[in-house]
């Protein structure tokens, strides 16, 4: 049976989706809202603001969708998928309950707590004096913190410190001068901990879970992690430097953990459940958890998938994730994510993009921020532009596709990073601290 699909959200991972999705000889039609100039080639855009969970359930039910698949946090968090089911409407993606375990942060902790997974220690504050109290008191032990706002802060509301005068601010910053809105009302001040950091996805239907292949994003704009972080300069999969025993641990004791929790607190959770990991001198840590793929991971775990996503999704609205099989290819990828000039700073949008036509067949290029002009003239339309996605026996082997292709691809003031996955394979790779 054919299924008419409703894809939410307008990145780089809405099109890496709209893509797979496309695969399907089970697809229909697919509408994407309000997507973007990558998801036009695959289904119709319709603009409706995908965080308004009315008019979300009402676009669904005039079209007469038979799965509503949902790219970002924001619509979860909001309670598009409560709507949609009320409705009647299949969804894939966590009720809001559910993916409190990302909006947050203070929830999420209780969670690990009470379920034994492994996490840095913190404390929840609404009071600033109190806040700075025990931020001073984590520096005079001779340990740095970590100063997060509890909700939904569009990436910007995490503020790693390396003085006591840092932590001070951020919480000032969010407690006092209310930067981030209802999202910083409450803050974690954190214990700073350090490793590498890798993703771990996973698809669950509350009840059945089914790992991803592990994947590595680069958060920092410039080369060897340096300078600010970004919503992610590029990533790679699967990380050679992870072995078995660590993968099978996070799996075991993070990810499946999770979700027998959260079923056990009657918030059973069907979706795609992500938690980012840090591996430590102490084991693997939790420094959050996702609601939902990440970007840019999505761009490069969807070529290794081999089974019908359409296939996944549906089965998971479905609570059967137990019946279809999900399959991964061996092969390694890269993404190299390109940005507008000043990213993630200020930066200009509506420059020409020049090039795309000139990759290799077998490459991906998943548009984020871009869009046609009424000339059919693409256009930049954001700060991380597109995400050129290449694959290969090895990580080497992909990365060096990857750059091959991205230079390429011309707009002016482009740039990105030119050592996405290169220390794959090494130990000596720039330790991150969170």
């Amino acid at each position: 049976m054919t299924l008419n699909v409703l894809l939410l959200g307008s990145g780089g991972r809405e099109h890496a989706m709209a893509w797979r999705l496309a695969q399907s000889a089970r697809l229909g039609k697919l509408w994407v809202a309000p997507g973007n100039a990558g998801t036009e080639a695959y289904g119709e855009s319709i603009s409706v603001n995908a965080g308004d969970v009315g008019s979300v359930a009402s676009l669904a039910e005039r079209l007469h969708a038979d799965l509503v698949v949902v790219g970002p946090e924001d619509p979860l968090a909001a309670g598009v998928a409560d709507r949609l089911e009320a409705a009647g409407i299949p969804v894939f993606g966590p009720t809001r309950s559910a993916a409190e375990i990302e909006w947050s942060k203070s929830f999420a902790k209780q969670l690990m707590e009470d379920a034994g997974i492994p996490t840095a220690g913190a404390r929840t504050f609404d009071d600033a004096w109190a806040a700075r109290d025990f931020a001073r008191v984590i520096f005079a032990s001779g340990l740095a913190c970590v100063v997060k706002a509890d909700g939904l802060a569009a990436g910007k509301g995490v503020t790693v410190c390396d003085t006591i005068d840092e932590a001070l601010a951020a919480i000032e910053a969010a407690l006092v001068n209310n930067v981030f809105g209802p999202a910083g009302a409450r803050v974690l001040v954190e214990e700073r901990i350090s490793g590498r950091e890798t993703s771990a996805h996973a698809f669950t239907d509350g009840i059945t879970v089914r790992h991803m292949p592990f994947a590595c994003d680069h958060k920092p704009v410039f080369d060897g992690n340096r300078g600010p972080n970004t919503g992610g300069m590029g990533a790679y999969s699967p990380p050679a430097w992870l072995d078995a025993s660590t993968r099978a641990t996070i799996e075991r004791d993070v990810t499946e953990r999770a979700v027998r929790a959260l079923a056990d607190a009657g918030r059973p959770f069907r979706g795609v459940l992500f938690p980012g990991m840090m591996l430590t001198t102490d084991g693997p840590k939790v420094i959050e958890f996702n609601c939902r793929f990440g970007d840019p991971e999505t761009e490069v775990l969807l070529p290794r998938l081999r089974s019908d996503l359409l296939d996944i999704c549906d089965a998971v609205a479905h609570g059967r994730l137990a019946d279809v099989p999900v399959e991964w290819d061996e092969r390694a990828t890269v993404g190299v994510m390109m940005a507008s000039a000043g990213y993630p700073g200020a930066y200009e949008t509506g420059v020409a993009i020049e090039g795309i036509d000139a990759v290799d067949s077998d490459v991906q290029v998943f548009l984020a921020g871009a869009r046609r002009d009424a000339s059919g003239v693409l256009r930049t339309a954001g700060g991380r532009v597109l995400c050129v996605v290449a694959s290969g026996a090895t990580v080497a082997e992909a990365r060096t596709r990857a750059y091959d292709n991205v230079q390429r691809i011309r707009f002016e003031g482009a740039h990105y990073r030119t050592d996405i996955g290169a220390t794959d394979s090494t130990a000596d790779e720039p330790q991150a601290a969170r």
